[in-house]
């Protein structure tokens, strides 16, 4: 086996805050693929904290992101990744050749409550399903 196929895909998830759909969806990634994928998240302005209706909502399934910190966007978190995600928020990553770049387009839950984070929260969780398979295609 070469050390290419050997090697963990990595996942960089973008959003301006880091405080909400990056969040959710790096736990819910680190989560569902059992240590398969190397998780990272940040944004280019992190908020203070992560969202709490975020963790909430995430915390009704059973994951805790009470810990997490939003984390500052770095050109080496990019050049790390094997796949970047933005969250639909704008945010702009550096462009490097090799790289799969996808845009989720996600209802922003800053400022809003538990039960609006939830359907987003659900988008959030079909995708990831979807963003598994694709990476570890022998994963049954």
């Amino acid at each position: 086996m070469s050390t290419e196929t050997a090697k963990k895909p990595s996942v960089l998830f973008v959003c301006v805050h880091n405080a909400g759909r990056s969040q959710m969806a790096a736990a819910f990634l680190t989560t569902l693929s059992e240590g398969r994928i190397e998780v990272r998240s940040a944004g280019s302005q992190p908020a203070d904290k992560v969202n709490p209706s975020a963790v909430a909502a995430m915390a009704e399934l059973g994951i805790d992101m009470s810990s997490e910190i939003p984390k500052v966007l770095t050109t080496e978190a990019v050049k790390e990744s094997d796949v970047v995600i933005t969250m639909g928020c704008g945010d702009t990553c550096p462009i490097f050749p090799g790289k799969r770049y996808e845009d989720w387009e996600l209802e922003d839950p800053a400022g809003q409550g538990v039960d609006a984070v939830r359907p987003i929260r659900d988008q959030i969780k079909a995708r990831i399903e979807d963003l598994i398979a694709s990476l570890t295609p022998a994963a049954k």
